[in-house]
């Protein structure tokens, strides 16, 4: 029985989990957002369980119908407006309500929708939907808007209700909604919610003007966007119940790794000084990045807490300070014990940058012309297009001066300090007062993570260095929020942090060393571990459709039937809902491209933007030119299409074969692009130094993670004790890699006849290997070394990955990929020294099936001793 108490997303969750939710995204959403924002999972789960609840019933589901999306700031709430669009403009909707609370949000939304040249445009510039091109419309009401295009009106609920309430030309009026079927979109949603709230009628709240907008069709859809869903209150509880389809808070995007970790700077410095402080943070943020080629200006937000008059005042005291630096300054905060700024002067130090380089170098990177105020509508409009963009490298901006303008709308990924100008408290019965949960929901907003990319690392919108704290470049994945050292503010701070998801309650930083006794083995020092790279993958060996391999399209003639039209006869069977319009039935006939009109061919090509020559050469580089592509049988003109149903109208009705031709088109573009990677891994492994690879790190764990509170004495006694496992007795790891541990114990008791030396090596993040066929990187847990006895040199490294039956049908791919190890890589590395074998496990471990993952480990070593 379904609990009364549950959330639709409560429901959608253990869907998903049970596969009942199809998880394809349709060509409609894939294929028109901007191809420089590739999906994450979250947002491609988000669309799935949208498409599912539009068209499949559930309890509480009404016409019209309402739906939200509570979702983390910085996670692309935005993003899944558009790709929503774009679906439903699929589904014959043409008019779409935008609407906000804040005039800012409405310029930065409509720049990121209709802009094509905007750095946040959302959409491909060229949209296609079944082939047809689609026009993005900005319009200021739905009286004349065109059929064939995404008609948008933006407006702020303040707008919206006032044009409701008081008609003028070219505004919205009820009328406008009448007729049409709308899709309102409402952006930061609970702020419509006054009514709900309050749990009493006003009949001129923006509320009330929503409903009735939304009831004025049947058809008409609400989907609201908020970061904020007040699960206190009661009342916002019984509206949303049957509303939220999707909760991704704080939480789970701080968790997914898609957020910068928090840490709180706190000290004793005058307020001078922490505003320095923070400077020299920022300048130091900046030039890591640029040792590791990152393109990265980090922002400094000077926050003052209510007043502007407040804020010029620090903007004041910052122009001063920079002014009047010395290199004693310098050296006052040099003294701090903080150890971020600890960290920051080794930097320097190891580099050659000396006290009198840092002032000048900071005089001239934070003079007034890099400073920016953003405190009243004035100061916000005319510099939105500065603050809204500040990770452009032409924006100059390093300083922003704010007091509560910035609150809400701010989409920046480039802040990595905020320096909290004042000292008062407002708590609560010690409890965060309202100013402190305004200051950590800043936080959220700062928090949003700054891509980047490493030669080991191409994942750029997540964090990469929480196995590995002390790492350089981690400073580039926080946001430091500068305080005095108040403790019973910081206690407060931390708290509504906890609560709004951007903290763990209790961080454990735990180390994992390597074993003295390991580090003493020449295996250590002389010893190497065997890996590969990724490679962008060449095309040259393509001189026709023929060496795609994976090209279905080239296997079969490609079926288009041709309907009777508006002559046809819809039969509408008795006892079921299905309905057919009839055509002539009777053989096909096939008609290869390269018979087909040209003039045909060439238009439904330049329908398509995907088949500009420059494209193509990308792919078929021996290609000439694009009558080539039509023409010859290598390409194009070596499909064929099947033409099905009233072939009569094959000779008077050249629309059809162009349909037919644009439809083919399609299919080849989406087989090239889901077939063709761009990138492949090598089956060339190259030698690394194990000592070079395999490094003590710092881990943070929170205090409630399974695998720090983990009780297995059994399973402690064997890493401490025994030699064969590299790392010293502290391990944190699933109930899946304790039982592996647990089994190469006992395996290493029988084996000890045939081998002399044997390693078992926790892989945390130290190592990637790269799938051949597609170059994605996977970081085995394991790696295994085994050196044979009877005086052979011959050393085995062996890959191996316990696996939760829950992650295996997700992973399927990293098992295949063991399998091929031992086909391909071997045998290269044999071919470069034959007294090392390179091998992979063929098979996940897992407590189930224990007996045949150890049956399949001997397998392969008894495959490979020759």
């Amino acid at each position: 029985m379904r609990n009364p108490n549950q959330f639709l997303y409560d429901r959608l969750d253990m869907y998903w989990e049970d596969g009942m939710i199809p998880k394809e995204i349709p060509d409609s959403i894939t294929q028109n957002l901007n191809p420089n924002r590739p999906l994450r999972e979250y947002q491609t789960e988000a669309f799935a369980r949208f498409i599912h609840c539009l068209h499949k019933d559930f309890p509480g589901k009404e016409k019209p119908l309402h739906l939200s999306f509570n979702m983390a700031t910085g996670s692309g709430k935005t993003l899944i407006m558009a790709g929503l669009i774009l679906y439903l403009y699929e589904q014959d909707y043409r008019n779409f309500l935008f609407f906000v609370n804040s005039n800012n949000i409405i310029e930065k939304t409509k720049d990121n929708f209709i802009n094509v040249d905007a750095p946040k445009f959302l959409f491909n510039k060229d949209i296609r939907i079944q082939g047809n091109p689609v026009t993005l419309t900005e319009v200021d009401n739905f009286d004349d808007t065109h059929p064939d295009d995404i008609n948008i009106c933006f407006t702020s609920i303040q707008q919206l209700h006032l044009d409701m309430e008081t008609e003028k030309e070219n505004t919205l009026t009820p009328e406008n909604f009448a007729d049409k079927k709308i899709v309102l979109l409402a952006d930061e949603e609970h702020h419509i919610n006054a009514n709900t709230k309050k749990q009493m009628q006003l009949l001129e709240s923006w509320e009330n003007t929503v409903q009735d907008i939304f009831t004025a069709n049947k058809d008409n859809l609400l989907l609201g966007y908020t970061a904020t869903l007040k699960y206190d209150n009661d009342n916002i509880v019984e509206k949303y119940r049957n509303k939220v389809l999707y909760r991704y808070d704080l939480k789970h995007f701080r968790k997914d790794m898609y957020s910068k970790e928090i840490e709180i700077v706190r000290s004793d410095f005058s307020h001078e000084d922490r505003l320095l402080q923070a400077v020299i943070l920022s300048w130091y943020k900046q030039q890591v990045a640029v040792k590791y080629n990152i393109p990265l200006k980090p922002v400094i937000l000077f926050k003052s807490q209510k007043s502007i008059a407040q804020s010029n005042e620090n903007k004041t005291i910052f122009h001063n300070i920079i002014d009047t630096l010395t290199e004693n300054d310098i050296e006052r905060i040099q003294e701090s014990k903080v150890d971020i700024v600890q960290r920051a002067f080794q930097f320097f130090n190891e580099n050659g940058i000396t006290a009198a380089e840092l002032v000048q170098r900071l005089k001239t990177d934070f003079q007034p012309n890099y400073c920016l105020s953003v405190n009243d509508d004035k100061e916000t409009e005319r510099n939105q297009i500065l603050v809204n963009n500040l990770e452009r490298e032409d924006n100059p901006i390093r300083v922003v001066f704010a007091v509560q303008k910035l609150n809400e709308g701010w989409d920046v990924l480039n802040l990595f300090d905020i320096v909290r100008c004042y000292e008062t408290r407002d708590s609560q019965s010690n409890r965060p007062g309202k100013t402190t949960i305004a200051e950590a929901q800043l936080i959220g907003r700062g928090a949003r993570y700054f891509p980047f990319t490493l030669p080991e690392n191409d994942d750029e919108y997540r964090r990469k260095f929480d196995n590995d704290t002390e790492n350089e470049l981690r400073v580039l994945e926080e946001l430091h929020y500068h305080s005095v050292n108040n403790p019973r503010y910081i206690s407060e701070i931390r708290t509504a942090l906890i609560d709004e998801g951007l903290m763990d309650e209790n961080i454990k930083e735990r180390p994992i060393t390597l074993k003295r006794s390991f580090k003493d083995t020449d295996f250590y020092e002389k010893g190497v571990i065997w890996l590969n790279q990724r490679k962008k993958k060449g095309y040259q060996h393509v001189q026709s459709f023929d060496d795609l391999t994976t090209l279905n399209i080239k296997q079969k003639n490609h079926p288009h039937t041709i309907y009777e039209g508006s002559g046809g006869v819809t039969t509408i069977l008795k006892d079921t809902d299905t309905s057919y319009t009839t055509v002539h039935q009777g053989p096909g006939t096939d008609i290869r491209v390269n018979k087909i009109e040209q003039n045909i061919v060439f238009e439904a090509i330049a329908r398509n933007p995907f088949y500009k020559f420059d494209n193509l050469k990308q792919y078929f580089p021996h290609l000439r030119s694009m009558q080539e592509f039509r023409k010859s049988e290598d390409y194009l003109g070596g499909l064929a299409i099947e033409f099905k149903g009233d072939l009569s109208q094959l000779k008077t009705n050249p629309a059809e074969k162009l349909r037919a031709c644009c439809d083919l088109l399609h299919k080849l573009e989406n087989e090239l692009q889901e077939q063709i990677t761009e990138y492949v891994g090598t089956t060339i492994f190259q030698p690394h130094e194990i000592k070079a690879i395999f490094l003590d790190k710092t881990l943070k764990f929170s205090a409630h993670h399974s695998s720090v509170n983990y009780n297995d004495n059994d399973f402690d006694q064997i890493v401490r004790a025994e030699e064969w496992f590299a790392f010293d007795g502290v391990f944190y790891g699933t109930k899946e890699e304790r039982g592996l541990v647990k089994l190469l114990s006992r395996w290493w008791n029988d084996a000890q006849d045939t081998y002399e030396t044997f390693y078992l090596i926790r892989n945390e993040k130290h190592f990637c290997i790269c799938n051949f066929s597609n170059g994605d990187k996977f970081y085995p847990d394991f790696v295994m070394f085994l050196q044979k006895k009877n005086g052979e040199t011959l050393t085995y490294e062996i890959f191996v990955e316990p696996k939760g039956e829950q992650l295996q049908d997700r992973d399927q791919w990293k098992e295949d990929f063991l399998k091929k190890i031992r086909m391909e890589a071997d045998t290269q590395v044999i071919a470069q020294n034959r007294k090392y074998r390179i091998l992979g496990v063929g098979r996940f471990y897992n407590e189930d099936i224990e007996n045949e993952f150890k049956d399949e480990l001997n397998q392969t070593l008894q495959h490979n001793t020759q």
